[in-house]
């Protein structure tokens, strides 16, 4: 990056850094620094509800989802409206009158003390780990950028991230998000302006658009129905979506506290849900256009070259090993491509513009797409045998262009919008799991006669604990691959068995303590074993996770003999 880039970088981050510390004054309790005094409007619960899911894996990932993928990932939000919908008539009302700290305090009240504990140890494993590849996130930015090593990149960010997150609280967490998001989707909206512009002239953004479809980019309505019916191991599709979306979101944001935290916040129950049913109407199109991103990224890259790994390190690093002449062949292959995608793009283009669509310009420009694909699966298998790192690139798509396509001081705010996006939801995690482990564990078994500005004390030393966790399992994140769907595969572990253990609770009355904890126990087992030994989908996690619960815990009520009727 350039000098003034930097400098709008750095301005950027330091303004909101000291926005969120001034905004962040409360008391020094455990009111104040989880729950913000209780005093927060539900535009800025709204806001910190999309912050806290628009993490930096969203702005980084989604994008070269849609380049790989299509735009078939939207669908994966279809069920999330009316998740919020489940949440503002069951949910909220009753955490508000219990005037709950945590979603698990609740469980105790209904059940007992065990089953509190394992749901929020299940709540602190899943989140603690997903917060991990949060901070693993901007890490990559920054290792590519000045070409540090990924592990201590990520322990300089990981330590800028604590300081940052452990001196605010609630509150700052709050009002943070708001000025961050702002930030974030002003870069969003030119970075995509800027990328229609840097194509030939006379191709705009509808015909960007047509490209990426005529491409196949543009699917965003699939049915996973072939000849042999529906296809259970398809990801993403308009019934997993709108079914496991519908589960996963209720889960997410019903039993997830980094989530129930914010809406707890609000000054009054009405404007937690005026928060929540306003996140479920901007989120699906939100997504959609950040989706949309990679499409037009996609159509820019059928006619500017297209580097033959988004990853620049593990190039450069495999270029020295005995696969380096392999690797240069394949990059003069890649090049020699570069004039006739060019060339076929522009007759395509100019076939649509003149509404006398060119089917044969089309099918050369996808057998050029298809032998550029070739080319990058040969590179990710020597960039694998030569033992160098991450040989997935889905996270740099946008990234690479970002740093190199970009005029100067655009780079530096679209790196502070994946910074900011990273702080928002980091620092409501960190948030959340001091919080869970405060009031679910240090304050129920260690030491329940705090102070007031004990209690205060003891929480920031759990987010700076829990700071340390994150850092740490960041080091293992490298190879995942697209991270916003390695953030949504693990949470889907955990969230289906949580949500059941809360449906339980909500719906059938008779069921006891024991019975669902032991339910919980069995289906946590089976929905791992699921992931592991089946090919189906992840996002069916959820429905298979919240249905096991259910009916494991009337199998165990009446294995126990305590009728359920």
């Amino acid at each position: 990056m350039s000098s003034f880039d930097w400098i709008i970088l750095l301005l950027t981050l330091s303004a909101t850094i000291c926005y969120g510390i001034y905004k962040s004054r409360s008391s020094k309790d455990l009111d104040g620094y989880f729950r913000g005094n209780r005093e927060m409007p539900w535009y800025l619960v709204l806001l910190g509800i999309m912050g806290t899911q628009a993490s930096a894996v969203t702005f980084l990932s989604a994008p070269g989802q849609a380049y790989t993928d299509g735009m078939r990932f939207v669908q994966y939000y279809f069920g999330l409206p009316l998740a919020m919908i489940v949440l503002c008539i069951t949910f909220v009302p009753i955490f508000r009158k219990l005037n709950v700290y945590t979603a698990y305090e609740y469980l105790e009240n209904r059940f007992d003390v065990k089953t509190r504990i394992f749901t929020s140890a299940l709540f602190l494993i899943s989140r603690g780990l997903s917060t991990g590849i949060s901070v693993y996130a901007p890490a990559i930015i920054l290792s590519s950028i000045l070409g540090w090593d990924i592990y201590w990149t990520i322990l300089f960010m990981g330590g800028l991230l604590i300081i940052y997150t452990v001196t605010g609280g609630a509150k700052a967490v709050a009002h943070t998000q708001k000025l961050q998001l702002i930030i974030i989707f002003s870069g969003l909206f030119l970075a995509s302006y800027l990328c229609v512009q840097m194509l030939p002239d006379g191709v705009g953004f509808i015909d960007a658009l047509q490209i990426g479809g005529k491409l196949g980019k543009m699917n965003v309505i699939t049915t996973g129905i072939g000849d042999k019916g529906f296809d259970w191991n398809d990801r993403f599709n308009l019934f997993s979506g709108i079914i496991g979306g519908f589960f996963l979101a209720l889960s997410y944001f019903g039993t997830d506290q980094s989530q129930v935290g914010r809406y707890l916040t609000a000054r009054s129950e009405n404007e937690s849900k005026l928060g929540l049913l306003l996140n479920g109407l901007v989120k699906v199109p939100m997504q959609f256009f950040i989706l949309l991103i990679g499409v037009l990224l996609f159509t820019f890259y059928q006619f500017n070259e297209t580097p033959l790994f988004f990853n620049k390190q593990p190039i450069e690093q495999t270029l020295q090993t005995s696969y380096g002449d392999s690797i240069k062949v394949l990059q003069q292959k890649q090049e020699a491509l570069v004039p006739i995608k060019q060339k076929w793009a522009t007759e395509l283009a100019g076939s649509i513009q003149k509404g006398e669509y060119d089917e044969y310009a089309l099918q050369q420009l996808k057998k050029a797409n298809v032998q550029q694909e070739e080319l990058r699966r040969e590179a990710k298998r020597f960039i694998k045998a030569a033992g160098i790192g991450d040989n997935n690139d889905t996270n740099y798509i946008f990234l690479w262009f970002v740093v190199n396509k970009l005029p100067k001081g655009l780079v530096g705010l679209l790196i502070a919008v994946i910074f900011l996006a990273a702080w928002g939801s980091i620092a409501a995690a960190l948030n959340s799991l001091a919080s869970a482990s405060v009031i679910d564990f240090h304050k129920k078994f260690l030491n329940k006669n705090l102070t007031e500005k004990q209690d205060y004390t003891i929480s920031k030393w759990y987010s700076l604990l829990w700071g340390i966790f994150t850092i740490i399992s960041a080091m293992f994140v490298t190879g995942m691959g697209s991270l916003i769907e390695a953030v949504n595969v693990l949470g889907s572990w955990f969230y289906g068995v949580m949500l059941g253990i809360f449906l339980v609770a909500f719906y059938l009355p008779k069921i006891k303590g024991t019975a669902v904890f032991w339910g919980g126990i069995v289906s946590q087992i089976l929905v791992i074993a699921t992931y592991y030994f089946s090919d189906i989908g992840w996002l069916w996690l959820n429905v298979i996770g919240a249905f096991a619960v259910l009916i494991s815990s009337i199998i165990v009520q009446l294995l126990i003999k305590k009728p359920i009727h």
